[in-house]
This record gives C-alpha cells, sequence and structure tokens, in this order.
C-alpha cells in the first residue's frame, strides 16, 4: 500500500460564497468557439472534413438506435492524452472513455501486445484453455484478496455474475433451508450497471422504471448508513451488499473507512457477502490498485471492468475460494469473455498500472490537481465542493454542469457530469502530465462564466 495517500485526502473540500458576481460568458482560452463556417473561406480538405462530420452525425440518427444523447463531435484519431476530431481539432481528455483509457491512447506497450496476439490467435470461446486468460487471471489473484477470477466483457456483466454466485453460495451454505437468503443490498446514489439484474441494483429510478419489473428483493439504503445497513443485514435475508468503494456515476462520492468496516462485520456475522463494485473506481484510478486498499477493509468479491484492457471489452468478478467452491461446471458462462486478444491487452495495462511508482505517481498527480483546483476554482459561487480520491476527482455545482462541459469541450477539453448532473468528473488517463492537468485548470477556470445566469438549483 502506498503511503502517499491518507485517508484524510479522501475528505471533500467545500465552499461557501456571497455575493454572486454575474459575468459575461467569455471564449476559453482566446479558442474560437464558434460553430464550424461551411464557407468557402475555408481549405477544401477541412470543408471536406467538416462535410464528413456532419454526415456521420446525419447518418447515427437513421441507422443505430437512439439510446445515446452524443456530443456534436466525430473523433478520427488519438496519442497519449489528446484526441483529435475529423476537422483536426485537438482536444485535451480528461474523460478516458469514461473512464476506460488509463494509459491514454495509442500505449505503446499495449499497442504491441495487442498485435503480436492478433497475428497469433484471437479467440477460441472458454471451451478450451488458452494461455493468457491464465496469464491474466494469475496476475489478478496475485495482486489481490482473491484466489479465483471469473472474467465477462464489461461491468454490468461482471455485477450479473456476481448476483448469480451471491444466490449459489447462499443456496450451498443453506442446503437444507427452502429459502435461503435471496436479497441484496445497494446504496443512494449506486451505479451497477443496465443489464436486469445489475439494472436491479441502480438506484436512479429512470434507470429502472422504463422497464419495471425488474428483479426483486433489492433494498436501497443510504450511502454511509451504518445502522440501517448493520439492521437490515442482521435480518438474515440478504444474500450481498454491493457497494462502491468510491461512487462515479452517483457524483465521486467516497465511503468512510467506519462505513466499510461496519459493513464487513455485519456480512461476517449474518453470512452475507461483500461485494465490491470497483468498475470505475479499481485498477489504479484512486492511487491504489484496488480503491479498497486505501479502507485496509476486503471483500468476498469485486467486480471490474473499464480499464482493464486498456479499451478493449473485458470485465471480471475476482472472488474468494470459500465463494468459488459453490460454482460448478455450467453455473455460468460466456462466448467472448476472456479470449487471447482482450487478455492479452488487459495483461500490458495490467502490468503498468500495478506498478508502485506507477501508482505513486497516480497518488502525486491527484493531489497536485486537486490543490490546483481549489485554488484555482474555489473563489467562485457555482463551486460547492471538491471531493475524490487520486485522479477520480468530482466537482459539485449549484447549477447543472452541461453548460460547463460544453463551453470546455469547444475549447478543447473533455469532461464530463455525474451524480444528479450537477457535478463535474474529472477522470483522465493515469499517465497525464502536471503540464496537460495545469492546461485543464486554466480552461476550466476560464470556461466557468458559462454558468452564469443558469437557474440555480
Amino acid at each position: 500500500m502506498s503511503s502517499s495517500i491518507h485517508l484524510s485526502s479522501i475528505n471533500p473540500i467545500s465552499f461557501r460564497h456571497s455575493n454572486r458576481q454575474v459575468l459575461s460568458p467569455l471564449a476559453c482560452l482566446n479558442v474560437d468557439v464558434r460553430e464550424p463556417d461551411s464557407g468557402s473561406s475555408k481549405p477544401p480538405a477541412l470543408r471536406q472534413n467538416a462535410q464528413r462530420a456532419k454526415e456521420t452525425i446525419e447518418e447515427e440518427k437513421r441507422v443505430l438506435v437512439g439510446t445515446y444523447a452524443r456530443a456534436p463531435v466525430v473523433f478520427s484519431s488519438g496519442k497519449g492524452c489528446k484526441l483529435y476530431d475529423v476537422e483536426g481539432r485537438e482536444y485535451l481528455d480528461l474523460s478516458s472513455g469514461i473512464a476506460v483509457n488509463a494509459l491514454g491512447h495509442g500505449d505503446p506497450d499495449w499497442l504491441r501486445a495487442l498485435t503480436e496476439q492478433a497475428n497469433t490467435l484471437t479467440h477460441v470461446s472458454n471451451i478450451y484453455y488458452s494461455v493468457p486468460q491464465v496469464e491474466l487471471a494469475k496476475r489478478l489473484v496475485a495482486s489481490s484478496f482473491a484466489d479465483r477470477v471469473f472474467f465477462t466483457n464489461s461491468g454490468t456483466e461482471a455485477n450479473e455474475a456476481a448476483i448469480k454466485f451471491a444466490r449459489k453460495f447462499q443456496r450451498s451454505l443453506h442446503p437444507s433451508e427452502e429459502q435461503p437468503p435471496v436479497e441484496f443490498i445497494a446504496f443512494s446514489n449506486c451505479f451497477h450497471g443496465r443489464t436486469m439484474g445489475a439494472l436491479a441494483l441502480t438506484s436512479k429510478e429512470h434507470y429502472r422504471i422504463p422497464f419495471e419489473p425488474v428483479m426483486p428483493g433489492v433494498s436501497f439504503l443510504e450511502y454511509g448508513d451504518t445502522q440501517a445497513a448493520t439492521k437490515l443485514i442482521s435480518s438474515g435475508k440478504i444474500a450481498a451488499v454491493f457497494v462502491e468503494p468510491i461512487q462515479g456515476e452517483g457524483g465521486i462520492y467516497s465511503a468512510t473507512k467506519e462505513f466499510l468496516k461496519a459493513l464487513r462485520t455485519a456480512c461476517d456475522s449474518a453470512g452475507a457477502l461483500l461485494v465490491f463494485d470497483e468498475v470505475q473506481c479499481g485498477l489504479g484510478r484512486a492511487g491504489y490498485l484496488w480503491a479498497h486498499e486505501a479502507y485496509g477493509i476486503y471483500p468476498d468479491m469485486m467486480t471490474l471492468a473499464k480499464p482493464l484492457a486498456g479499451g478493449l471489452p473485458i470485465g471480471a468478478v475476482l472472488t474468494s475460494e470459500r465463494v468459488a467452491g459453490s460454482i460448478n461446471f455450467g453455473d455460468h458462462g460466456s462466448t467472448f469473455a476472456g479470449n487471447p486478444l482482450v487478455c492479452s491487452a488487459a495483461i500490458a495495462v495490467l502490468d503498468k498500472i500495478s506498478k508502485p511508482g506507477f501508482l505513486a505517481s497516480v497518488s502525486k498527480k491527484g493531489k497536485y490537481f486537486k490543490e490546483l483546483l481549489v485554488k484555482k476554482l474555489g473563489g467562485n459561487a457555482h463551486v460547492k465542493e471538491l471531493r475524490g480520491l487520486g485522479l477520480i476527482i468530482g466537482i459539485e455545482l449549484d447549477v447543472s454542469a452541461s453548460p460547463l462541459v460544453d463551453a470546455c469541450r469547444q475549447s478543447g477539453l473533455l469532461i464530463l457530469t455525474a451524480g444528479k448532473g450537477n457535478v463535474v468528473r474529472l477522470v483522465p488517463p493515469l499517465v497525464i502530465s502536471e503540464q496537460e492537468l495545469d492546461t485543464a485548470a486554466d480552461v476550466l477556470l476560464d470556461c466557468l462564466p458559462a454558468l452564469d445566469g443558469i437557474e440555480l438549483k
């Protein structure tokens, strides 16, 4: 465990303001934020690229299911922490494909591993053995609490597998009972996925209501409410408790050590399983290889995904032998999961991220960035709180963050929202430099006037 981070760094920094000054919106960093001009003043190549971007956006509306409210930009390439659209504009990427591209774009070691494996063997299914899958599992086991690994293709699939494993474990633990514990606990502001089981564990009603009835037997408690959680776990009805040590989609909220310790103690007493969802906060994002290492509390299962294969689809459930022992042949499976190609890419990612020096650099840059943001943004009346750990940082605003996201994008900076839409989520590649963080902070500062005049929440 790195000694460069202390639990005190998890604590949010709140701001109180008075005498709000309303400023006129400004273009950020003297960048022209007007819509692209398709007139003849542009060189022919740029006009063609602008037309191609417009056509791509229009064609997407005709051929894809309308599940995404996409930003009006078409990307064509990336390198390091930079992305480039089809018109040649450069963007500093603090979104990382939603916390996926931990090594940035086009990492040479990742690319080499991917290319070599693609030239050798891509897919055989899980009917057969493959060396990269076993090697990746060995690395995950050696670097964690876990004894065994089950591979999936995404975070939501990993949580689906954990749901099934929890239920099967309880049936194995209570073989003579007609009704073993089958219910689950999740928490406010949580996000565990969009497939039907994981969706049932996700707190936001607008995600669930259109698809009800979802899996029954899920209770949502207030994140951090130790008393309520302990009471419900002790009822004997709970198969597993799902919790994110640091909530990403929910607004960058960090658990306290006392809360996670109470969950661990209650689960041990009642025979329930504790599942840490580290799909977004794990794999170095918090400055530790696993976010729960910051607390010294360990789960029975942990779900992973986003950054593990550097942009290729993968997920995983890491589990103790106690849980894995209840799973038999045919209890679960996947055609694509853990194929040689994606596992080779994941080995390249894990080998880099797991190095102590790499993790220490994430901690150092996270601390530097938070202090910089406090200094530059803390005096703005819209900024209510700054929180996070490592390079998963949230800036809570008193208004919707969308105008700021748009203004930053027009000025060459990519950021995300979280929570109820009023939190700026910053999840840059873990390889980002302090100079690039300086640039990001400057753009954020110069674009803050985009929030003026918006109705307060």
